[in-house]
């Protein structure tokens, strides 16, 4: 199954507060239940004024759904097309 990043641009994203980081994660999960078991959240990156997020789902476009549901942006979503980490460098 593909897997993909979602970069999200919400300004002041690295100062919301743990409460609004639960809603938020909240919301995504209540769609992603609706959206059904092809499409999960992997995990997210904070960062000062974006979001980057990891799915695993079949295409982009359930990826992109997911947000227009949500009202979340989803500004980039780019499919991972290799992993690489310091293991690599042992090949």
């Amino acid at each position: 199954m593909p897997k993909f990043v979602i970069e999200r641009e919400i300004p002041g994203a690295g100062q919301l507060g743990a409460s609004e980081l639960t809603a938020i994660a909240k919301a995504s999960c209540g769609i992603l239940q609706n959206l059904g078991p092809q499409i999960q959240w992997v995990h997210s990156y904070v960062t000062e004024d974006r979001i980057y997020c990891v799915y695993i789902a079949p295409n982009a476009d359930l990826v992109r759904e997911h947000a227009r549901q949500g009202g979340f942006p989803a500004n980039r979503v780019s499919e991972v097309l290799t992993m690489i980490d310091p293991t690599t460098s042992e090949g």
